[in-house]
Protein backbone atom coordinates (compact mmCIF):
# COMPACT_ATOMS: atom_id res chain seq x y z
CA UNK A 1 0.00 0.00 0.00
CA UNK A 2 1.29 3.56 -1.74
CA UNK A 3 2.16 6.02 1.58
CA UNK A 4 3.38 9.12 0.46
CA UNK A 5 5.62 9.27 4.00
CA UNK A 6 7.75 7.29 5.99
CA UNK A 7 8.88 7.59 9.26
CA UNK A 8 11.76 5.55 10.51
CA UNK A 9 12.70 6.49 13.89
CA UNK A 10 16.30 5.58 15.26
CA UNK A 11 16.21 4.03 18.66
CA UNK A 12 18.76 1.83 18.96
CA UNK A 13 21.73 3.97 20.31
CA UNK A 14 23.60 2.79 23.41
CA UNK A 15 23.61 6.07 25.52
CA UNK A 16 26.84 5.16 27.04
CA UNK A 17 27.10 9.67 28.21
CA UNK A 18 24.48 8.41 30.36
CA UNK A 19 26.29 6.50 32.44
CA UNK A 20 24.68 3.83 34.76
CA UNK A 21 21.29 5.21 33.72
CA UNK A 22 21.79 3.46 30.44
CA UNK A 23 23.76 0.10 31.67
CA UNK A 24 20.65 -2.35 30.66
CA UNK A 25 18.17 0.20 29.41
CA UNK A 26 18.03 1.72 26.09
CA UNK A 27 18.45 5.48 26.37
CA UNK A 28 14.91 6.05 24.85
CA UNK A 29 13.32 3.94 27.10
CA UNK A 30 14.69 5.74 30.14
CA UNK A 31 11.89 6.89 32.18
CA UNK A 32 11.22 11.14 31.85
CA UNK A 33 8.54 13.82 33.18
CA UNK A 34 7.51 11.39 36.22
CA UNK A 35 5.46 8.83 33.88
CA UNK A 36 6.84 9.16 30.83
CA UNK A 37 9.76 7.28 28.67
CA UNK A 38 12.12 9.65 26.63
CA UNK A 39 10.94 7.94 23.28
CA UNK A 40 6.92 9.16 24.32
CA UNK A 41 8.07 12.20 22.78
CA UNK A 42 8.94 11.13 19.27
CA UNK A 43 5.87 8.69 19.16
CA UNK A 44 3.60 11.10 20.18
CA UNK A 45 4.97 13.99 17.75
CA UNK A 46 4.14 11.46 14.90
CA UNK A 47 0.69 10.99 16.00
CA UNK A 48 -0.09 14.34 16.51
CA UNK A 49 1.25 15.49 13.17
CA UNK A 50 -0.33 12.48 10.97
CA UNK A 51 2.16 10.67 10.61
CA UNK A 52 0.59 7.14 10.81
CA UNK A 53 3.59 4.66 9.19
CA UNK A 54 6.93 4.39 11.59
CA UNK A 55 9.66 2.11 11.71
CA UNK A 56 10.86 1.99 15.56
CA UNK A 57 14.67 0.70 14.31
CA UNK A 58 15.72 -0.79 18.08
CA UNK A 59 19.50 -2.86 18.69
CA UNK A 60 20.75 -1.72 22.30
CA UNK A 61 19.09 -3.52 25.28
CA UNK A 62 15.90 -3.05 23.41
CA UNK A 63 13.47 -5.81 25.83
CA UNK A 64 12.29 -3.10 27.96
CA UNK A 65 11.88 -0.92 24.83
CA UNK A 66 10.07 -3.39 22.85
CA UNK A 67 7.89 -4.00 26.23
CA UNK A 68 7.15 -0.17 26.63
CA UNK A 69 6.28 0.56 23.06
CA UNK A 70 4.38 -2.86 22.41
CA UNK A 71 2.11 -2.41 19.21
CA UNK A 72 1.91 1.26 19.22
CA UNK A 73 -1.83 1.31 20.95
CA UNK A 74 -1.28 4.37 23.51
CA UNK A 75 -0.22 6.18 20.07
CA UNK A 76 -2.91 4.86 17.80
CA UNK A 77 -0.66 3.61 15.82
CA UNK A 78 -1.78 -0.27 16.61
CA UNK A 79 -3.32 -0.18 12.80
CA UNK A 80 -3.81 -3.19 9.93
CA UNK A 81 -2.08 -0.99 6.88
CA UNK A 82 -0.04 0.46 8.20
CA UNK A 83 0.98 1.67 12.28
CA UNK A 84 4.25 1.17 14.42
CA UNK A 85 6.79 -1.99 13.49
CA UNK A 86 9.71 -2.82 15.41
CA UNK A 87 12.63 -3.24 13.37
CA UNK A 88 15.32 -5.02 14.84
CA UNK A 89 18.67 -6.09 13.31
CA UNK A 90 18.13 -9.73 14.30
CA UNK A 91 14.99 -9.79 13.40
CA UNK A 92 14.75 -7.97 10.27
CA UNK A 93 18.71 -8.78 8.76
CA UNK A 94 20.02 -12.72 7.36
CA UNK A 95 22.88 -13.41 9.58
CA UNK A 96 21.60 -10.77 12.87
CA UNK A 97 23.90 -8.06 10.72
CA UNK A 98 24.34 -5.25 13.70
CA UNK A 99 23.33 -1.52 12.97
CA UNK A 100 26.63 0.20 11.90
CA UNK A 101 25.69 3.96 11.90
CA UNK A 102 22.41 5.61 11.43
CA UNK A 103 22.66 5.63 7.62
CA UNK A 104 23.18 1.45 7.81
CA UNK A 105 20.27 1.63 9.74
CA UNK A 106 18.20 2.80 7.41
CA UNK A 107 19.78 0.65 4.29
CA UNK A 108 19.30 -2.53 5.97
CA UNK A 109 15.67 -1.82 6.47
CA UNK A 110 15.11 -0.67 2.94
CA UNK A 111 12.93 -3.15 1.72
CA UNK A 112 10.72 -2.30 4.68
CA UNK A 113 10.17 1.15 3.57
CA UNK A 114 10.00 -0.11 -0.20
CA UNK A 115 6.66 -1.94 0.82
CA UNK A 116 5.08 1.35 1.23
CA UNK A 117 6.51 3.21 -2.23
CA UNK A 118 6.96 6.03 -0.40
CA UNK A 119 7.73 9.90 -2.05
CA UNK A 120 9.46 10.65 1.48
CA UNK A 121 11.01 9.53 4.09
CA UNK A 122 11.33 11.19 7.57
CA UNK A 123 14.11 10.21 9.42
CA UNK A 124 14.04 11.09 13.37
CA UNK A 125 15.72 10.48 17.07
CA UNK A 126 13.63 8.53 19.80
CA UNK A 127 15.92 10.38 23.04
CA UNK A 128 14.91 14.16 22.33
CA UNK A 129 12.40 15.96 24.37
CA UNK A 130 10.53 18.51 22.25
CA UNK A 131 7.25 18.81 20.42
CA UNK A 132 7.29 18.95 16.96
CA UNK A 133 4.61 19.13 13.68
CA UNK A 134 6.01 16.97 11.01
CA UNK A 135 3.43 17.78 8.44
CA UNK A 136 4.41 21.55 8.48
CA UNK A 137 8.19 19.97 7.80
CA UNK A 138 7.47 18.27 4.97
CA UNK A 139 5.30 20.83 3.89
CA UNK A 140 8.03 23.20 3.33
CA UNK A 141 9.99 20.54 2.07
CA UNK A 142 7.47 20.42 -1.12
CA UNK A 143 7.58 24.09 -1.40
CA UNK A 144 10.97 24.84 -1.75
CA UNK A 145 11.30 21.42 -3.89
CA UNK A 146 14.53 20.18 -1.77
CA UNK A 147 16.26 17.26 -2.29
CA UNK A 148 16.81 16.79 1.65
CA UNK A 149 15.17 19.20 4.52
CA UNK A 150 16.85 19.09 7.89
CA UNK A 151 15.22 20.57 10.77
CA UNK A 152 17.51 23.24 12.83
CA UNK A 153 17.35 25.20 16.23
CA UNK A 154 20.32 28.09 17.55
CA UNK A 155 21.72 26.68 20.56
CA UNK A 156 24.72 28.38 22.58
CA UNK A 157 27.84 29.03 21.03
CA UNK A 158 29.69 26.80 23.67
CA UNK A 159 27.45 23.79 22.75
CA UNK A 160 28.47 23.92 19.08
CA UNK A 161 30.89 20.85 19.20
CA UNK A 162 28.20 18.86 20.01
CA UNK A 163 26.29 19.04 17.04
CA UNK A 164 26.31 18.78 13.50
CA UNK A 165 26.30 22.48 12.30
CA UNK A 166 25.03 23.93 9.21
CA UNK A 167 25.78 27.16 7.06
CA UNK A 168 22.23 28.23 5.48
CA UNK A 169 21.31 31.60 2.86
CA UNK A 170 18.65 33.86 3.48
CA UNK A 171 16.48 31.64 1.55
CA UNK A 172 17.23 28.88 3.96
CA UNK A 173 19.21 26.62 1.48
CA UNK A 174 22.18 25.35 3.07
CA UNK A 175 25.63 25.66 1.36
CA UNK A 176 27.88 24.31 4.41
CA UNK A 177 28.03 21.62 6.68
CA UNK A 178 30.58 20.62 9.77
CA UNK A 179 29.67 17.97 11.97
CA UNK A 180 30.66 18.48 15.44
CA UNK A 181 33.52 21.41 15.02
CA UNK A 182 35.84 21.94 16.98
CA UNK A 183 35.67 26.05 16.14
CA UNK A 184 32.25 26.25 14.52
CA UNK A 185 31.77 29.54 12.57
CA UNK A 186 27.42 29.19 13.17
CA UNK A 187 25.24 28.34 16.19
CA UNK A 188 22.49 26.94 13.57
CA UNK A 189 22.53 23.24 15.04
CA UNK A 190 21.15 20.04 13.25
CA UNK A 191 18.02 18.17 15.26
CA UNK A 192 18.78 15.37 13.60
CA UNK A 193 15.23 15.69 11.91
CA UNK A 194 15.68 14.76 8.08
CA UNK A 195 13.43 14.70 5.27
CA UNK A 196 14.19 13.20 2.20
CA UNK A 197 13.02 12.58 -1.02
CA UNK A 198 13.29 8.38 -0.81
CA UNK A 199 14.11 7.58 -4.33
CA UNK A 200 17.40 10.18 -3.90
CA UNK A 201 18.32 8.32 -0.45
CA UNK A 202 18.08 4.91 -1.64
CA UNK A 203 20.87 5.96 -4.30
CA UNK A 204 23.21 7.03 -1.41
CA UNK A 205 22.27 4.97 0.90
CA UNK A 206 23.36 2.08 -1.21
CA UNK A 207 26.34 3.97 -2.78
CA UNK A 208 27.66 4.54 0.64
CA UNK A 209 26.94 0.76 1.74
CA UNK A 210 29.73 -0.10 -0.77
CA UNK A 211 32.14 2.31 0.98
CA UNK A 212 34.57 0.32 3.69
CA UNK A 213 35.95 3.58 4.79
CA UNK A 214 32.55 5.05 5.34
CA UNK A 215 30.91 5.55 9.03
CA UNK A 216 27.48 4.94 7.44
CA UNK A 217 26.06 7.98 9.29
CA UNK A 218 23.92 10.87 8.13
CA UNK A 219 26.06 13.56 9.62
CA UNK A 220 29.80 12.52 8.46
CA UNK A 221 28.73 11.01 5.49
CA UNK A 222 25.77 11.06 3.58
CA UNK A 223 24.64 14.84 4.17
CA UNK A 224 28.28 15.96 3.36
CA UNK A 225 28.37 14.08 0.11
CA UNK A 226 24.60 15.07 -0.66
CA UNK A 227 26.23 18.47 -0.33
CA UNK A 228 29.67 18.03 -2.07
CA UNK A 229 26.82 16.96 -5.05
CA UNK A 230 25.12 20.19 -5.13
CA UNK A 231 21.61 18.46 -3.85
CA UNK A 232 19.04 21.00 -2.75
CA UNK A 233 19.25 20.98 0.87
CA UNK A 234 17.39 23.28 2.77
CA UNK A 235 17.08 24.31 6.50
CA UNK A 236 13.51 24.15 8.70
CA UNK A 237 14.05 26.72 10.94
CA UNK A 238 12.41 25.54 14.19
CA UNK A 239 11.04 27.32 17.25
CA UNK A 240 10.22 25.77 20.69
CA UNK A 241 11.72 23.62 23.07
CA UNK A 242 14.27 21.24 22.43
CA UNK A 243 16.40 19.09 24.53
CA UNK A 244 19.21 16.00 23.46
CA UNK A 245 19.43 14.63 26.56
CA UNK A 246 22.45 12.69 25.86
CA UNK A 247 24.20 13.43 28.75
CA UNK A 248 23.42 13.34 32.66
CA UNK A 249 23.86 16.97 32.61
CA UNK A 250 21.16 17.75 29.60
CA UNK A 251 19.18 15.34 31.32
CA UNK A 252 18.80 16.97 34.35
CA UNK A 253 18.35 20.33 33.08
CA UNK A 254 15.62 18.91 31.09
CA UNK A 255 14.11 17.99 33.88
CA UNK A 256 14.44 20.93 35.86
CA UNK A 257 13.16 22.94 32.68
CA UNK A 258 9.95 21.30 33.40
CA UNK A 259 9.26 24.46 36.37
CA UNK A 260 9.41 27.04 34.03
CA UNK A 261 5.78 28.12 34.11
CA UNK A 262 6.15 29.02 29.95
CA UNK A 263 7.70 25.42 29.22
CA UNK A 264 5.56 23.38 32.06
CA UNK A 265 2.63 23.11 29.04
CA UNK A 266 5.54 20.84 27.32
CA UNK A 267 3.44 18.20 29.64
CA UNK A 268 0.25 19.76 29.87
CA UNK A 269 -0.67 21.34 26.81
CA UNK A 270 -3.97 19.55 25.79
CA UNK A 271 -3.68 20.38 22.13
CA UNK A 272 -0.52 18.08 21.81
CA UNK A 273 -0.44 15.59 24.12
CA UNK A 274 1.98 13.11 25.32
CA UNK A 275 1.11 9.65 25.31
CA UNK A 276 3.09 6.85 27.13
CA UNK A 277 2.34 2.83 28.48
CA UNK A 278 0.00 3.15 31.67
CA UNK A 279 2.63 2.42 34.49
CA UNK A 280 1.71 -0.75 36.47
CA UNK A 281 3.36 1.13 39.66
CA UNK A 282 1.74 2.78 42.43
CA UNK A 283 1.31 6.23 42.96
CA UNK A 284 3.82 7.88 44.96
CA UNK A 285 3.96 7.81 48.81
CA UNK A 286 5.24 11.02 50.34
CA UNK A 287 5.28 11.23 54.35
CA UNK A 288 4.32 13.16 56.37
CA UNK A 289 7.59 14.70 57.38
CA UNK A 290 9.19 14.43 54.19
CA UNK A 291 10.44 18.19 52.42
CA UNK A 292 10.23 17.87 48.57
CA UNK A 293 11.09 21.01 46.32
CA UNK A 294 11.40 21.20 43.15
CA UNK A 295 11.89 17.78 41.88
CA UNK A 296 10.23 14.60 39.82
CA UNK A 297 8.70 11.78 41.31
CA UNK A 298 8.04 8.86 39.69
CA UNK A 299 5.17 6.60 40.84
CA UNK A 300 5.94 3.80 42.79
CA UNK A 301 8.27 5.90 44.96
CA UNK A 302 8.10 6.36 49.02
CA UNK A 303 9.96 9.51 50.47
CA UNK A 304 10.76 9.97 53.76
CA UNK A 305 13.17 12.42 53.35
CA UNK A 306 14.51 15.33 52.06
CA UNK A 307 14.41 15.49 48.43
CA UNK A 308 15.70 19.29 46.37
CA UNK A 309 16.40 19.71 42.62
CA UNK A 310 16.28 16.03 41.89
CA UNK A 311 14.82 13.41 39.89
CA UNK A 312 13.40 9.98 41.19
CA UNK A 313 13.25 6.81 39.04
CA UNK A 314 10.25 4.79 39.68
CA UNK A 315 9.92 2.89 42.65
CA UNK A 316 12.60 4.41 44.43
CA UNK A 317 12.13 4.12 48.22
CA UNK A 318 14.54 7.46 50.30
CA UNK A 319 14.47 6.28 53.99
CA UNK A 320 13.59 9.26 56.84
CA UNK A 321 16.93 11.52 57.71
CA UNK A 322 17.99 10.68 53.93
CA UNK A 323 19.25 13.81 52.04
CA UNK A 324 19.09 13.92 48.13
CA UNK A 325 20.53 17.34 46.70
CA UNK A 326 20.32 18.00 42.58
CA UNK A 327 20.76 13.96 41.46
CA UNK A 328 19.03 11.65 39.53
CA UNK A 329 18.49 8.28 41.62
CA UNK A 330 17.67 5.10 39.90
CA UNK A 331 18.07 2.38 42.84
CA UNK A 332 15.55 1.42 45.07
CA UNK A 333 16.75 2.44 48.53
CA UNK A 334 18.19 5.39 49.83
CA UNK A 335 19.49 5.80 53.42
CA UNK A 336 20.13 8.30 55.95
CA UNK A 337 23.55 10.15 54.53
Amino acid sequence: MKKECVTMLLAGGVGKRLGLLTKNLAKPAVPFGGRYRIIDFALSNCLNSHMYTVGVLTQYSPLALHKHIGVGKPWDLDRLDDGLTTLSPFIENEGGNWYHGTADAITKNIKYIEGYDPDYVLVISGDHIYHMDYDKMLQQHKETNADVTISVIEVPWKDTSRFGILHADENLRINAFEEKPTNATSNLASMGIYIFNWKLLKEYLLQDAELEDSDHDFGKNILPTMLADHQELYAYQFEGYWKDVGTIQSYWEAHMDLFDKDLAKLLSNKDWSIYSHDSQFPAQLIEENAVVHRSLINNGCIVSGKIDSSVLFENVVVGEGAKINQSIYYSSWCTDR
